[in-house]
């Protein structure tokens, strides 16, 4: 397992035990205050679940190597459990939005209560560490799994951060910013999914490779001065690189030999760049 995939699952496992610990703690809780509101958040906790074991299974399943019935790799698992992380991001974020404008209509039933405190503060303290550790494994590196990790653990961070706020200021009867902020913070989820939802159907629908990488591969074979022409470039994701396909076309005196020592010069610069998985050349004659 390259470096790359141990980052992802050291992430998703400590994922799991964290938020398995949060669904513990705020179910007890919840349930010995009477406290709606704590135990939707246990609820919530155990998507979170879901969440890092989704970043886990899609990262060992990502991490296989090529073989004869996956010739490209399985690198493509990455955005399908992505996806269903995302899922769970607008799913979580449509109860939330319903439950904040009911609770805006009827009036809350939010009371103030110290273990509801404290367990509010260790919620936020536990998904910040597991924030800022999974933002650290992020940088530098494309991953959209640990992406969405991340994203995860941040809007539960801000979620309770706002909880705790409400349950404060209940003690000077003031009922509903919770409801109003958890419409705010519903919208903002619901958009973070749907963004993570449409980077993974681009990847899965074989998006193109973007301006810059096309670019940077035009750049190197404008390099060569054997090459008259640049007819087209094709790309097809399998994970988070690509596989590119490069027709140029050379001088039609230019002997075979020359030719395919060209297409392999070429291959082994444009494999070079980062998003690049492998490049195949393919040369005609003017």
């Amino acid at each position: 397992m390259d470096e790359r995939s141990k980052k992802t699952k050291n992430a998703g496992i400590y994922g799991i035990i964290g938020n398995i610990f949060l669904l513990i703690i705020k179910a007890i809780v919840g349930v010995a205050s009477k406290s709606q509101a704590m135990i939707a958040d246990s609820i919530n906790s155990a998507g979170d679940i879901f969440a890092s074991l989704m970043t886990f299974i899609g990262n060992k399943i990502a991490s296989v190597p090529k073989d004869e019935d996956h010739n490209l790799g399985h690198g493509k698992a990455e955005y399908i459990f992505s996806m269903f992380i995302s899922i769970s991001m607008i799913l979580v974020s449509a109860k939330l939005l319903y439950d904040s404008v009911m609770t805006l209509i009827v009036g809350s039933e939010l009371r103030f209560s110290w273990f509801l405190v404290i367990v509010c503060t260790i919620t936020i303290i536990t998904k910040l560490i597991l924030y800022i550790y999974v933002k650290k494994l992020l940088k530098n590196e494309e991953n959209i799994l640990l992406e969405a990790n991340m994203e995860d653990h941040r809007n539960d961070c801000i979620v309770t951060t706002f909880t705790l706020i409400s349950i404060l200021l209940t003690k000077i009867n003031i009922y509903w910013l919770d409801s109003v902020v958890g419409i705010g913070i519903s919208l903002w989820i619901c958009y973070t999914g749907t963004k993570i939802f449409m980077e993974s159907y681009n990847i899965l629908m074989d998006v193109s490779v973007d301006e810059g990488t096309k670019d940077l591969i035009i750049n190197i074979a404008n390099n060569y001065e054997e090459i008259e022409q640049i007819r087209s470039i094709i790309s097809t994701p399998i994970g988070y690189k690509y596989i590119i396909i490069l027709t140029i076309a050379v001088s039609g005196e230019m002997k075979t030999r020359d030719s395919h020592n060209l297409a392999d010069k070429l291959e082994e610069d444009i494999t070079k760049l980062d998003k690049v998985d492998k490049a195949i050349v393919h040369v005609e004659p003017i």
